[in-house]
């Protein structure tokens, strides 16, 4: 099962330190059965890139409650085994953690398929996204758009190789 863990860069740089992601229990996002009853598609890339989307608002999250974080969203795709990322079925419910799964232990990075970064130029958008954040979160209109347009950059797509050069 391919699963989306949400990171920082400098939880990127820790992960590349020690040569795996974690420890467990990890937080990541995969194509659950709440996520293709909420997204309405058999089609499996659709359904990736919606949780690669889910995995970027969190790592989102993990920026704006970090001051001292890089603005940069950071996601890498990891291969693991069915068992090994479990979803709470009462988290369908739940819009907000929709496509969540927990992964029990630590992750050899050796199984990254692939990581997934803002682009330099996304640094003001992000940080704006970041301030705006909690505001959205309290119904602010605008405060949401700014979110919106955050999360309406794509992610770049990076080799696993690349990691040293994205980290910097």
């Amino acid at each position: 099962m391919r699963v989306y863990v949400p990171l920082t860069l400098s939880g990127l740089a820790e992960a590349h330190g020690k040569g795996e992601l974690g420890p467990g229990p990890i937080t990541a996002y995969a194509v659950t059965p709440g996520l293709r009853e909420w997204y309405v598609s058999d089609d499996v890339e659709e359904l990736e890139y919606a949780a690669l989307s889910r995995a970027a608002a969190a790592s989102l999250r993990m920026i704006a409650g970090r001051p001292d974080a890089a603005r940069r969203r950071v996601v890498v795709a990891v291969d693991v085994r069915d068992q090994d990322a479990t979803a709470d079925p009462g988290q369908a419910l739940d819009a907000s953690s929709l496509g969540e799964v927990r992964i029990a232990a630590a992750v050899p990075l050796t199984r990254a398929a692939a990581v997934h970064a803002d682009a330099d130029d996304a640094v003001d958008d992000v940080t704006a996204a970041a301030a705006a954040l909690g505001a959205a979160d309290q119904g602010d209109a605008d405060a949401q758009f700014t979110v919106d347009g955050a999360e309406d950059r794509e992610l770049l797509w990076y080799g696993v190789q690349e990691i040293p050069g994205i980290i910097g």
